[in-house]
C-alpha cells in the first residue's frame, strides 16, 4: 500500500495543481478538451470495451446532452447543476429505447443500428428550427454556475470537468468490479454460455448502455455552456471515431487505457502541427505501430514500465510476495 501511495499522492498533486503551472489559456484550453474525451472514452470503453458491442453511434448521446444543458437554462431558466443533470438523464433514457430495438442486433449490424440513430437525432438537431435554430446553432450560452460562484474562467471550468471525468472514471470502476462487471466480461468472452446459465443477456447490456448514455451526455452538457455555442456539429460522425481510436489505442476492457487514450490523442494532433499536411499522416501510422505491436493499449505499455521500475526498484519483491503467501 505505502508503494502505491508513492506514485498517486505525487499524481494527485500534479493534477490539482495544473492550472497553477499551464500559463497558456490555449493549453489550458486542449487540456479541457482531453478532460471531456476522457469522460467520453470511459464511457464508450463500458458497452465496447466490456461487453464487445460497437457503438459508432455514441456521439448521438453526446450531442442530445449538449443541446439539452443548453435549452434548460436558455428557454427553461433552470439552474446549471440541473440542466447538467437533465443532460445526463434524458440521453440515458433514450438509450433505453435504442437498447430495445437494436439489441437483437450483433457485429456490424449493431453498429450500422447505432450509426442510423445518430444520423436521426442529426437530422433532428437541423431540421427542428423552432427548438435547436437548426443549422445556425444555439450562440450565447450562458457560462456555467453553482450558486453565486460563476465558473468563467478556464481554472474554474478546469475543476468543474475534472470533477467530471474522475466521477465518470469512478462510476466505470463500481460498475466493473461489481456483479455487473463480472457478467459483461462473460457476455464479451463467451455469450452462449452466459445465456445457458440463465444470465438475462439484454438486462446487462441496458445497464452498460445506459451508464455509457448518462456519462456522454453530462459531458455534452459541460461542453455547451463551457464553448456558449452548439450546434449540429455535435452530432458528427467524427466524434466517435475519436473515441473509438482512443479506446482501442489506449487499452480496449481497461479502466486506464480510455484515459490514457484520450489524453494522449487529444495532445497529438496539437504536438504533429509542426508537420503540416503530415500531420494526418504521421497519426495515422502511430495509429497503426500501436496497433500492431500494443495489442493491449498504450496502457499495456505504460504496465510494463511499471513492472520493470518495481523490479529494478525492489528486486526481491517476488520473493517477498512469495513467502508472504506460503504464510
Amino acid at each position: 500500500m505505502r508503494k502505491k501511495w508513492t506514485w498517486i499522492v505525487p499524481l494527485t498533486l500534479l493534477i490539482l495543481m495544473l492550472p497553477l503551472l499551464i500559463e497558456s489559456s490555449y493549453f489550458m484550453h486542449i487540456t479541457i478538451l482531453a478532460m471531456i474525451y476522457i469522460i467520453l472514452a470511459t464511457s464508450l470503453n463500458l458497452l465496447s470495451g466490456y461487453t464487445g458491442l460497437l457503438s459508432l453511434g455514441h456521439h448521438a448521446f453526446y450531442g442530445i446532452g449538449a443541446y439539452t444543458a443548453a435549452l434548460s437554462v436558455m428557454r427553461l431558466g433552470l439552474p446549471f447543476l440541473l440542466a447538467l443533470l437533465l443532460s445526463g438523464i434524458l440521453p440515458m433514457i433514450l438509450s433505453y429505447l435504442v437498447g430495445k430495438i437494436t439489441f437483437r442486433l450483433r457485429s456490424s449490424f449493431f453498429a450500422i443500428s447505432t450509426i442510423a440513430f445518430a444520423e436521426i437525432t442529426r437530422l433532428v438537431s437541423i431540421n427542428w428550427v423552432e427548438l435547436t435554430e437548426g443549422p445556425m446553432g444555439l450562440p450565447n450560452i450562458p457560462a456555467a454556475s453553482i450558486g453565486p460562484l460563476v465558473l468563467n474562467s478556464y481554472n474554474k471550468q478546469y475543476y468543474l470537468v475534472l470533477i467530471l471525468a474522475v466521477s465518470s472514471i469512478f462510476l466505470s470502476y463500481r460498475i466493473v468490479n461489481s456483479h455487473i462487471g463480472r457478467v459483461f466480461k462473460g457476455i464479451k468472452d463467451a455469450e452462449y454460455v452466459a445465456i445457458s446459465t440463465g444470465v438475462n443477456i439484454d438486462r446487462y447490456l441496458m445497464i452498460a448502455i445506459m451508464a455509457g448514455a448518462f456519462m456522454a451526455g453530462i459531458a455534452g452538457g459541460f461542453y455547451g455552456q463551457y464553448m456558449k455555442f452548439i450546434s449540429p456539429d455535435v452530432f458528427y460522425f467524427q466524434m466517435t471515431v475519436n473515441m473509438v481510436v482512443m479506446v482501442i489505442a489506449g487499452g480496449l476492457g481497461t479502466i486506464g487505457g480510455p484515459v490514457v487514450g484520450a489524453i494522449i490523442f487529444t495532445l497529438a494532433p496539437e504536438v504533429l502541427r509542426f508537420s503540416e499536411g503530415y500531420s494526418f499522416i504521421l497519426y495515422g501510422i502511430a495509429l497503426i505501430l500501436i496497433i500492431l505491436f500494443l495489442p493491449g493499449g498504450l496502457w499495456s505499455l505504460l504496465k510494463k514500465v511499471k513492472n520493470l521500475f518495481k523490479n529494478s526498484v525492489y528486486p526481491n519483491n517476488s520473493e517477498i510476495e512469495g513467502s508472504d503467501n506460503l504464510k
